[in-house]
């Protein structure tokens, strides 16, 4: 322009400095504002609303104030959008107080707030939980004849999603539906993810009919949220299925598709599941990231895998991730628990060499590992060790610490670790106290037993079912079996498994006592009483069972659900798919290998069939039944007979599946 001579107007610098101002780039704006009076021209209202909105993109709230104040000296009317830029930028910056401010003076300038003014300072107090005063808003607005637009609903829905009021949002739909406003995908996607995070996926999915029977298409965020809402609840079949359809509507999965499947098949302790996903994802051009492999690894290490683990962990610095402190805690929990503890101790260095910060449940472990090795003198260290970390030591690291010494039956040392606990500003509780009940009801000091139960009551702490688990057994060795149940009943504690283990324990013992009184008997009931008290189960006859009843219906202890016992339910799959449930593709594997075993190939064929209309992932399907099961059964023939069944009935495998099968 300049070069052919033409002069700018004031049109063509607001433009240039617009331009700037919406980078952030005041300085350049600035020059170009120096240019205006140079041109003759003096900066206007649009001007100074655009250094206001590039200084509030900069985060300088301060320098975007002073143009604000400098307009009216300036000859420059202050209008909607000055405010707007502004009052936006304040709540950018948390400045909601001095946001509010300036929309009480708005009136001032013969100024009055639109839609975008409300929705921006709804928005600024729904994110600083200030819910009350946002609804308080928004009912100000519609007083005032503002009518809410959609992003004023969003803004609200997702504030009480967060809150966990999915009620009140499901009703703030319902109210946008009466307004005549269509609800569009970033609605029905916030409802749906908030319902999948409080578990509620039958919820989730109604929204989703919802959203379809509306005409509004979902996203990939849509089915992440269902998948991972699915796996929350342990339904990974359906959560694969929601991987179907994503695939079947184009929609490419991404890394957080993968890894909720991933963490899904893992919960559920589908390794080879999880395994297949990894490498579909890898497939699909997409890298796995520090998460996946956190799930992978820590997974694999509570399942005892170690081997696993450690290829996964190792393999690691080649691609680039970082270990985090799930890893490294998954590791030192698996070290501790297989008692390898100086593994533990030296993965605990490199962990803090690796600047990687542990956490409450890395000193848990290694206390509790130290302790089960007999160290609690060093396990005792790591209590000051926390606090050089910035980790503070509760109550769940003391009481690991007071446990060990009274199995040593080292009361002073418990005592003196008890009143450092207390000395620290930490509340006892009742998994304090029940370690030295037992060991007092060990060394049957009942009067002991009896003054801690005394300083817990006045302390408010309820004893549990454990508790009275200690004092029974010691009262029945004792003869004084009455007095322990009388404290439980007038306590409201329901009995517990073990405590009923225990009685049946002592009810055999009686019972061997008076059918053997020689020598030998005497052995037996030895053997009874040393063996792990979970097997007692599997050993009582009918005969104790029925006198364990009476004796708890003589106690005025009416046996209920956790009283009975039950074996092991083995259930048709075929019944299952005939009455519309869903089977366990495990289950189904069974049935349908054995079907085929037993040469009774249409009903293995027509059970396969059955499965597939189930709605399961068709990959998912071929993994289990078919590469699991029939393949590795031998039954290629037939696993190639399932494969022609699937893609006869349309059902589409991705290639990594297909090159396996």
């Amino acid at each position: 322009m300049l070069a052919d001579k033409i002069s700018p107007d004031m049109s063509t610098f607001n433009a240039i400095v617009l331009a700037y101002c919406n980078l952030g780039n005041v300085v350049e704006a600035d020059l170009y504002v120096s240019r205006i009076a140079q041109a003759g021209f003096s900066p206007d209202t649009f001007t100074y609303n655009s250094l206001i909105l590039g200084h509030c993109r900069n985060k300088d709230v301060g320098n975007a104030l002073r143009i604000f104040k400098l307009m009216p000296d300036n000859g420059c009317r202050r209008d909607l959008i000055s405010y707007n830029y502004l009052i936006h930028g304040l709540c950018e910056a948390d400045s909601i107080d001095e946001a509010f401010k300036l929309f009480s003076h708005m009136g001032d300038d013969n100024c009055f707030p639109d839609a975008g003014t409300y929705n921006v300072l709804i928005h600024a107090l729904c994110r600083s939980r200030r819910k009350l005063e946002a609804l308080n808003l928004f009912k100000q607005m519609t007083v005032k004849g503002y009518e809410p637009d959609i992003y004023t609903y969003n803004v609200l829905i997702d504030s009480m999603c967060k809150e966990h009021k999915l009620d009140d949002a499901r009703m703030l739909l319902s109210r946008m539906v009466e307004k005549r406003l269509v609800a569009d995908v970033v609605t029905y996607n916030t409802l749906i993810d908030g319902y999948c995070k409080d578990g509620m996926v039958e919820a989730a999915s109604k929204i989703f009919n919802l959203m379809e029977s509306n005409h509004c298409c979902p996203d990939a965020q849509t089915f992440n949220a269902l998948i991972y809402g699915f796996c929350k609840r342990n339904m990974v079949h359906q959560a694969m299925t929601q991987l179907n359809e994503m695939l079947k509507r184009k929609l490419s999965p991404n890394v957080v598709t993968y890894n909720s499947l991933i963490h899904g098949q893992c919960r559920a302790g589908h390794f080879d599941s999880a395994y297949r996903l990894l490498n579909m994802m890898k497939q699909s051009g997409l890298a796995p990231d520090q998460f996946t492999y956190s799930v992978l690894i820590d997974t694999l290490c509570k399942k005892g895998r170690l081997e696993e683990a450690h290829a996964l962990f190792d393999s690691l610095k080649e691609k680039r991730i970082k270990s985090d402190t799930v890893i490294f805690n998954a590791f030192i929990d698996a070290y501790c628990k297989v008692g390898k503890i100086n593994y533990a101790l030296a993965l605990f260095g490199r962990m803090l060499t690796e600047d990687c910060l542990p956490s409450s449940y890395t000193f848990s472990d290694l206390i509790d590992g130290l302790c089960k090795e007999k160290r609690i003198s060093e396990a005792s260290l790591f209590v000051e060790k926390m606090r050089c970390t910035g980790v503070k030591p509760t109550v769940p690291h003391y009481n690991i610490l007071i446990n060990q010494a009274l199995k040593e039956g080292d009361f002073d040392r418990a005592h003196t670790i008890f009143n450092e606990m207390v000395s620290a500003g930490n509340q006892p509780n009742v998994i304090t106290y029940n370690p030295f009940i037992h060991a007092y009801c060990m060394l049957g000091n009942i009067n002991e037993a009896e003054r801690v139960m005394i300083k817990m009551n006045e302390e408010g702490i309820s004893a549990n079912s454990l508790t009275y688990t200690f004092l029974i057994d010691a009262y029945v060795c004792m003869g004084l079996i009455d007095g322990a149940f009388k404290h439980m009943f007038d306590a409201g504690c329901e009995p517990s498994r073990h405590t009923y283990s225990f009685l049946i324990k002592h009810l055999s013992d009686e019972k061997l006592v008076k059918a053997n009184s020689n020598e030998s008997g005497l052995d037996i009931i030895s053997n009874v009483s040393s063996s792990n008290i979970t097997d007692i189960w599997k050993t009582m006859g009918f005969e104790i069972a029925l006198e364990l009843f009476e004796k708890m219906v003589g106690h005025g202890c009416i046996p209920n659900m956790n009283t009975y016992v039950y074996g092991e339910a083995a259930m048709l799959v075929d019944t299952m798919i005939e009455h519309g449930y869903l089977p366990a593709l495990e289950s189904c594997k069974l049935l349908i290998c054995g079907l085929f075993d037993e040469q009774n190939n249409e009903k293995a064929k027509a059970v396969f069939c059955s499965v597939l209309r189930c709605g399961y992932n068709y990959d998912e399907v071929a993994w289990k039944l078919i590469l699991d099961g029939l393949i590795k059964k031998g039954h290629v023939n037939r696993g190639s007979e399932l494969v022609g069944i699937m893609e006869k009935m349309g059902c589409q495998l991705h290639p990594e599946t297909h090159s396996r099968i």
